[in-house]
């Protein structure tokens, strides 16, 4: 084999070609871009390049389906930000805004249950098992959410100490004792998920990480209830809905990332 670049086959042994330097930004291929680091001698690669294939390598997957479909990533995106979104500030009791979620059903199981669903999915399908696995826990929490505060599944009714009241949840002691480990063991997911996250990125992680407490302090809210503290309780929800508030806001300009240092001190 000889030290010319095109002439390289799979299966052929590498050798380091020394004759000449190439540059490699993010517009290059990442396989390409791989075989070229391997085979060449003298290179240089842009932060941003680089962070694309040693921090976000792209999993191994038939055919070319990255370059044939859609990023399905936006889809879970915006119907996680738009189902937390007024679910938070009803939480918080802004506006005078109810704390029970009960107004937001429609937006939690179309946004929150269709469009995370949609997206893990469509991460599944483009191999990318993490963000499949994420996409989909919170869409079916979504829909765990909606279905148990909607009366006619009769998920809190049974709790109802007058049959002839419906019943809301609010005044079922032992709903809301046993709601509340749901949400607790929701926190422990999004801790080991914030933990699988700490080889992404740090905004990822953050969120996720944030969660871990918004869950407790909506699960703390629940056993609270349970007890007849509702003074606690709403401490604790407003709690829980200021920290899944804090988890919209984007922190890219306040941390920045690997790559936005690297960009700062010229490329690699």
């Amino acid at each position: 084999m000889s030290g010319n670049q095109g002439n390289y086959t799979a299966g052929e042994p590498l050798e380091k070609d020394f004759s000449n330097g190439y540059h490699l930004n993010e517009q290059h291929d990442p396989d390409d871009a791989l075989r070229k680091i391997r085979t060449t001698g003298s290179i240089s690669i842009s932060p941003e390049l680089f962070e694309k294939i040693y921090l976000s390598p792209q999993n191994k997957v038939a055919g070319d389906l990255r370059k044939t479909v859609g990023n399905p990533t936006p889809f879970a995106l915006v119907g996680f930000l738009l189902s937390l979104s007024p679910l938070s500030c009803e939480l918080m009791g802004w506006r005078s805004a109810s704390s029970s979620g009960a107004a937001g059903l429609g937006t939690y199981v179309a946004f929150g249950g269709i469009l995370m669903l949609i997206g893990g999915i469509g991460e599944w399908i483009l191999g990318n098992t993490f963000p499949c696995v994420v996409f989909g826990s919170f869409g079916s929490f979504w829909i765990a959410f909606s279905l148990t505060l909607m009366p006619y599944t009769g998920a809190y009714a049974s709790f109802a100490t007058d049959p002839a009241e419906p019943a809301t949840g609010l005044e079922t002691p032992d709903f809301n004792a046993s709601w509340a480990f749901f949400l607790l063991f929701m926190g422990v997911l999004c801790l080991v998920y914030s933990i699988c996250a700490l080889r992404t990125n740090l905004i990822l992680f953050l969120l996720l990480f944030l969660l871990v407490p918004a869950f407790c302090c909506l699960a703390a809210a629940y056993w609270n209830l349970a007890l007849g503290k509702t003074l606690a309780a709403h401490h604790c929800t407003i709690a829980g809905g200021a920290l899944t508030f804090v988890v919209m806001f984007d922190l890219s300009h306040i941390i920045k990332g690997a790559s936005d240092k690297k960009s700062a001190k010229g490329e690699v």
